[in-house]
């Protein structure tokens, strides 16, 4: 019998679960923070609904290939459920383990978002184009990958980064793309690991200084 198909305890799952929720809800909270564009209190809603509805679908995150990934999707696919539908507010029959508030994680994000010229040209995009920008700039996630999170083809992929790009660019200015090969925000992930590092890294852009 695999893994997915084992029947489980109750407090084998709430272990599993707290387990995941502890190495990976800083970067979930923060991705919704991105993609709420700074809205403390909506990024929060959006990350306990995801955790809440990875927690009653426990089976299939325990079984995925990488669990991380199905956190990352589920915190977009309550993003733009919460955006399209913002009077929506789900039931679940099972209840997660008491886990501690978002609310110290979101502070330091808040901070660094809130009141930034970036925050304000994210918030005018469209809920899905600006999850395709997040998804594709902050995460640096691949076109393939970035569609396989939002459940479209590569080509609605492409043309939503292109024109969020176009946007961005007419809210913050040329400026904020210059040098970059194609006129495309470079890799945020690799920057900010260079500065992790001790690497030089160049100037921060203005997205980056949201990080």
């Amino acid at each position: 019998m695999n893994r997915s198909t084992r029947s489980i305890t109750r407090s084998t799952r709430d272990a599993e679960f707290v387990a995941l929720v502890t190495t990976t809800r800083r970067d979930l909270v923060r991705l919704a923070t991105m993609l709420a564009a700074g809205d403390g209190h909506l990024a929060e809603d959006v990350v306990q609904t995801a955790l809440a509805r990875m927690y009653v679908a426990w089976p299939k995150v325990r079984a995925a290939r990488d669990p991380a990934a199905y956190g990352r999707r589920s915190v977009v696919n309550a993003f733009l459920d919460e955006t399209r539908r913002p009077w929506r507010r789900e039931r679940f029959t099972a209840e997660p383990p008491d886990l501690p508030s978002a609310v110290d994680a979101l502070g330091e994000v808040e901070r660094r978002v809130d009141g930034s010229a970036v925050r304000t040209a994210l918030g005018r995009l469209p809920p899905g184009m600006r999850a395709v920008v997040v998804l594709r700039h902050w995460l640096d996630l691949s076109v393939e990958d970035t569609a396989t999170h939002l459940g479209c083809s590569t080509g609605n992929v492409k043309s939503q980064n292109a024109r969020g790009l176009a946007a961005l660019r007419a809210d913050l200015g040329p400026v904020w793309l210059d040098g970059l090969p194609g006129g495309s925000p470079r890799s945020l992930t690799h920057a900010t690991a260079d500065r992790t590092a001790g690497r030089p890294a160049g100037p921060l852009t203005p997205l980056e200084e949201t990080l």
